[in-house]
Parts: structure tokens; sequence; C-alpha cells
């Protein structure tokens, strides 16, 4: 039967029955029950991984013996460990920073010391109650260091030897060893100077994918770390709207650096671990050369890793984005050589792919791999202990994402990269030469099967595990020979069919490709109905959108086929559409620069002529036709509907930046510039610039305690829609950050926000 706008209220029940709203918040999402967090035991003899047996989000420590085919059980966390309940809030906004939602475990690490084998090596575990070791195989948790909701124990790390553990308390670095002894304390003077000593400020947390803010030497003889002073950033303040208290428990401080606004200043020091005594270890503090946050220049410290000589090799961004730094510090004196420097007319992506050759001779020694997108997309190159570019090792039209290890006596640097399809990634090798040298740069893929392959390389350099995901097939395990990618045995699989999954009918998104206004082609997904049960299209149609730099949502995955919004507005005859406008991620530079200084154009633009394309092709139905998104998502929804009225009939946008001064200065001027020299740019992008042309229906979805994208911005539009008289609708959650993690707030939001879509569409 052909579908028509509205359907009896007896095909709704029977339709919404096999699907129920609730299923849309499970969490995990089907299939998504596979281990993860995996390593290798030192010995290379067990596959390690945290895993849920009774596919929870609580996780225990397994491994998998692949000798034997067994599965082993090494850690059940006493008293259930992570909770969302049991965690200080410094331990709360970290999981907001990592985007954390497991429970139980939610992290480990093994011992490295030499020669140990897994029967006996050292496990260390932190949990809420403080940090725990394991002493060998099977052996009871003993806890290390006790942790407290007052004094909690912040980021935790394992020495490189495996005989002591640095972590940070009350803002100051302490070190424990493994076995027995009391901690020592071996930075000091962090809080009466207002200051902190070992931690990742917010902004490296949140924008640069640096989580740490102290770090192991090779020889664990020494820790570098930062000395973070944020008093140039005046405190936002959010009240907890929600709670029956007021005062300090119902309120939060953050030093929250706003666009255009001073950023931390911060120093880099190195302290022995064997200093004792605070005048002793602050009198053996070496300050580098090097001070952020005082010089634009120099103005973020993005990554710190020491080499194989002791010194420290510190990557440094200047504020506009334009120049990145590569400096070796003497750790000793502090002294400071420039190694390299990388300038972009678009903006710097910083990468984790920097590695130091620890065996090289000759011309190598001291060299080092590097990666730059001066050709357009990221690849690898190889330089001298000088910083002279010997070449590059790969190159193409594609992209590098990371290195995954360099086994450098057969002269192989294996690496994941988007060589078969920007909708992909596999783990491929060549020869750590340049391309020149090599034969034009030969690269040899080793993941088989189609999709996304996520790999973790043994210390041996001979297998690898193969976490593979695709639309058709859920995340499974697999032990695979790194000589040339071969099977050696699954450690995880799972059906893409349940008991589940079946009754709810998912299918599986069709991927196409269109084209922009500019003659760029673009990738889109498309969640089309059950023309057995809907009919034939047009249908009505919502727009899936995130859209921001740094993402990709439309991929070979299985996450897009558990995406469970829409899969249940699909399942409720709406076809849902995904597209990656220009700005996205793994496209290349070229690509990604197309929203520079000015967010909300192309990509909105993009957006639109995705649906013009699905109208043209039948399958939406214009005047139907809706918008949904999060964050940078919610921000381009609201966008949408402004600029392009005749296009969208409704929206929702949740947590949204509605106005780019009131973003951070990292992620914002990166984009935008600043808003002193690009005001027109900031204008335009800014929501409220175009709500006079808001014709469509509105539903604004937001956290009152979100310290990433603040309530502010919400509020900031209500004003702007009040002042043009247009029409809106709120759903708040006082108790809730950027995404609302509660079951019961998780469900209500869903509801309400398919009602609205279910109203507004029909």
């Amino acid at each position: 039967m052909p579908a028509t706008d509205s359907h009896s209220s007896a095909d709704d029940i029977a339709t919404a029955s096999l699907f129920p709203v609730e299923d849309i918040v499970q969490n995990p999402l089907p299939g998504f029950v596979a281990p993860s967090s995996v390593a290798f035991s030192p010995d290379d003899k067990l596959v390690s991984f945290l895993f849920s047996p009774d596919a929870t989000l609580s996780r225990k420590i397994f491994a998998f013996d692949p000798e034997t085919r067994q599965q082993l059980l090494l850690v059940s966390p006493p008293n259930g460990g992570v909770d969302e309940c049991n965690l200080s809030t410094p331990e709360k906004l970290r999981r907001e920073r990592l985007r954390e939602r497991g429970l139980g475990v939610t992290r480990y690490e093994w011992a490295k010391s030499a020669g140990a084998c897994a029967a006996t090596a050292h496990l260390m575990v932190p949990l809420p109650g403080g940090i725990y070791v394991q002493d060998g195989l099977g052996a009871e948790l003993r806890l290390r260091v006790a942790s407290t909701s007052w004094s909690p124990i912040i980021d935790p790390q394992l020495s490189p030897d495996g005989l002591s553990i640095a972590y940070v308390r009350d803002d100051e670095i302490h070190v424990v060893p493994i076995t027995y002894a009391e901690p020592r304390r071996i930075t000091h003077n962090a809080r009466s100077s207002g200051k902190t000593h070992g931690l990742a400020e917010y902004i490296a947390q949140e924008e640069m994918d640096r989580r740490n803010g102290f770090w192991w030497s090779s020889d664990s003889k020494f820790i570098a770390f930062t000395e973070v002073d944020g008093s140039a950033i005046p405190p936002f303040r959010i009240m907890h709207q929600g709670k029956p208290s007021v005062g300090g428990d119902a309120e939060e401080d953050h030093a929250y650096p706003f666009a255009g606004q001073s950023n931390v200043k911060l120093r880099l020091g190195v302290v022995p671990v064997a200093a004792v005594g605070a005048a002793a270890a602050a009198g053996q503090i070496t300050w580098m050369d090097l001070e952020c946050g005082t010089s634009e220049e120099e103005e973020y410290l993005a990554r710190v890793m020491w080499m194989p000589d002791n010194s420290l090799a510190v990557q440094v961004l200047s504020r506009d984005h334009s120049k990145l730094k590569l400096l070796k510090f003497d750790s000793r004196t502090g002294r400071r050589a420039l190694l390299l420097q990388e300038t972009s007319d678009v903006w710097i992506n910083l990468h984790d792919c920097f590695t130091p050759l620890h065996k090289g001779t000759g011309r190598l020694a001291g060299g080092f791999i590097w990666a730059s997108e001066r050709s357009g997309f990221r690849h690898l190159y190889l330089y001298d202990g000088t910083g002279f570019c010997l070449g590059a090792v790969t190159q193409g039209q594609w992209m590098v994402e990371q290195i995954a290890g360099v086994d450098e006596e057969a002269g192989v640097v294996y690496f994941t990269a988007t060589l078969d399809s920007p909708l992909e990634t596999h783990l491929y090798s060549t020869r750590l030469l340049p391309a020149a040298a090599s034969g034009g740069g030969h690269v040899k893929r080793l993941t088989r099967g189609e999709g996304r392959h996520l790999v973790v390389l043994d210390h041996q350099m001979q297998h690898f595990v193969d976490i593979h995901d695709s639309l058709e097939r859920p995340p499974c395990v697999l032990l695979c020979s790194l000589a040339d990618g071969r099977l050696i045995v699954p450690i995880f699989e799972q059906p893409a069919l349940t008991p589940w999954t079946r009754k709810l009918r998912l299918a599986s998104p069709e991927l196409v490709q269109i084209t922009a206004n500019d003659g760029t082609s673009l990738h889109g997904a498309m969640y089309k109905p059950d023309v057995k049960e809907f009919g034939p299209p047009p249908y009505k149609t919502v727009v899936s959108v995130y859209g921001g730099p740094n993402v990709q949502t439309v991929c070979s995955s299985w996450t897009n086929t558990v995406d469970m919004r829409a899969q249940y507005l699909r399942s409720r005859g709406i076809l849902v559409w995904k597209l990656d406008n220009r700005g996205s991620a793994r496209r290349g530079l070229k690509f990604e620069g197309a929203i520079k200084y000015s967010m909300g154009h192309v990509d909105v633009e993009d957006q639109e002529a995705g649906v013009q394309w699905l109208i043209r092709q039948g399958l939406a139905k214009p005047g139907k036709i809706g918008i949904y998104g999060w964050s940078y998502g919610g921000y381009l929804a609201a966008m949408a509907l402004a600029r392009c009225p005749e296009t969208f009939r409704c929206a929702v946008a949740g947590a949204p930046v509605t106005a780019w001064d009131g973003y951070d200065t990292f992620y914002t001027e990166k984009f935008m510039g600043s808003p002193a020299t690009n005001q027109a740019g900031y204008e335009f992008s800014s929501v409220m610039h175009h709500v006079h042309r808001i014709v469509g229906k509105l539903l604004l979805v937001h956290g009152m305690i979100d310290e990433n994208v603040h309530f502010r911005h919400t509020a900031r539009l209500i004003n702007a829609l009040i002042a043009a008289g247009k029409e809106y609708e709120l759903l708040i959650f006082p108790d809730e950050r950027h995404m609302p993690r509660g079951l019961r707030d998780r469900m209500y939001m869903e509801e309400r926000i398919c009602e609205f879509l279910d109203r507004h569409l029909s």
C-alpha cells in the first residue's frame, strides 16, 4: 500500500511495539559488547582486555591465551569498581573529557619489567578506592594507595621499568614503589601559589587530546611535568539549579578560556624521582627554556615525549594554529634547540605520529618519523637526528592516521590509513625509507575485510590484534600474523543478527556519493523505511548531522548500523539522512579548510545540497524535512533551520554553540581566528544573526551544568528568539552536563525528541 502523510494509530502502535523508544538509549549498543583496551602481556603470551560477560557497561579484566585458546578472568573489581556515584568531581570531569561511559574497571596497565612473564607480571588497576596492584596471574588485588573523595588520586602511570607508580594528588606529583614503602611527594608548593603540578589543563584534555600533565623518562629516573597557572582566566561559575542545597555544594568554578581571551600560563619542568623532601625537590627541578601562554608564537604545549638519549621532544603550537615547532630540550640544563617547524595557510592538525628511532645508526642516529600535511594529506616523513628531512615515507591522495609500530631491525613501519577508501581504516606496512629510495613507496595492506580496523601490535613485531567492524559486521577481535595479515585465531566473534536485532529489524544504511555546489564529492548515508511496510518514496525525512571539524560520521562501521535513533525513526516510516559536509574529517586539508573563518556557511550549504539531492531522487518529501544534531551538530541544526527556511520544517538543536565568542580559545580560534580580527565571520557564524529568518519549529535541548558548551549558549539564543518574536520549545536537564548520562534523563529526552519530530513532520 502506498505511503501516506499519516498512518492509522493501529499501524503506529504495531510499528512502535517492534522498536520501543527505550531501545534508543540502551548501553552498550547492540554488538558493542566486544573487548576493549586490548594489550599484550609483557612476554606477548597473553592478550588482555576489558570485557563485560553480562553485556553491560560494567567490565572486568580478562586475558586470552592463544596457545590454549582459553579465556581467563584476571581481575574482578572489588565493590563493583567504577560507577557514576562513587567518583570525585575531578574524576567525573576527566571522564567527560575522555567521553568515558565504561564502569567496573576502566583502565589497567601491565608492568613492563624486563624479562617478566605473564604469570608473574604486575598489573596496575586504578579504581575509585585507590590504586590496586595484582602480583601475578590469579593473585588477589592489593590496595597500594587509597583514594578519597576529598583527596582523589588522578592519572596514575606506571614507570617504564614497572617498579614505580606516579600519580597526582592535591595538585602535586607523588611516586610510590609498586611493591612496598610509602608514597613520596616529589613536587611542592603548587596550591599555595595557585597552580597545579602534573595535571593537563582543560584545553589540553578537551581539545588537544593531551590527557596527561606528566611523563616518565625512559630510564624511570625522572619525570617531566607541567606547572599550570590559570590565574589570568576569570572563573566561570556554573550553578546547580536542580539541587536542594545552596552555596559551595551547588556551584562550580571553571577556568574556561573564551575565544579572544587569556589562556593558562604553563612551564615545563623535570624532577628526579629520587628527590627527598620539599627543599630537595624544589631545588632539583630543572625548568625548560619554555613558557607557554605568554607569547602567541608559543601559546600551546601540544605534546611531550622523552627521547632515547633522555632529552625531551616537545611540540609547541602558535595561538593562530599556523605554526608548530618541534623543540628538543636538554633535560639537565633546560636548553632548547629547534628540530623542525611546520607552517600552514589553513591550520595545523595535531597528531601522535612522532616516533623516535631507538636503533638508528649513521645518519639515522637520533632520527625520527614525523607526520605532516604539507602535501594536503597527512603522510610520514623520515628525519635524521639534526631535524633534516630525508624524504617522504608515504605519499598520495589519502591520509595516514596513526603509526601502529616500527620494526627498526627489519626497516618496516606499520600504520593505519585511508588508502583504500576514506570510509574505511586499514593496517598497512612500508619500508622505512624515503619513497624515492624504496621504489616509489610500495605499501602493503595487512588487514582483510572492508570496514574499520583498529590494531594493536605485539612487542616482538610478530602478531597484531585486529578489532574489526563494518556496516554488516559488529566488532570482532582477531589475532593475526603481522607478516601477511592471515588469521591465527579469533579472540572474540559475535553474530550480526541476534534475537534482539532481528526483532528490531535493524538495517544497515546505504552509502552514497553526491556532489557539492562547487563540485566536491560528498559521502552520505541513507536509512530507508521498509517499502513493504510504508510503501515507495518519497518519505518524511530527518537529517542527522554533526558536520564539525575532526569528526567523520559517514563510514563503513557498525556504529552507523546501530545508530538507534536513526533506526527508530526509520521503523516509523521516516527516512534518515547523514552527510559529511566540507569541513569534516579524513578527506584532506583542503576539504577540512573549506570552513576557515566562516563556520555555518559552506557546511550548511552542503547539508541543504544533500536534501535537494534526496528530493531530486524522489526520496524526500518537500515540506516534510527535519534536522537534528548535538554539540556542533546542534549548532548546524539551528543554523540550517534559520538559513534554509524553505527546506527545513523543524530542527532539534542539542547543546548547541550559538555564538562562537562563547566557546573556548583553542577550538574556536583554530577555525575562526580571533573575534577581534574576524568580526564579520563571528557575526555571520552566530545563530542569532539569522534568527529573524526562522519559519520552522525549533526544539532546544541542553544540560544546565554543561561545562563544555555552557547553557549560556541556549539562553542567549532564547533572548534572540524572543526579541524576534519566534517560537521555540525548550527541554532542559538541570543535573546533566554535555550529554545526558542518567538513564531516566536519556529516555525522557528521546521520548520528547521523537514526539517533537513526529508532531512537526506529520
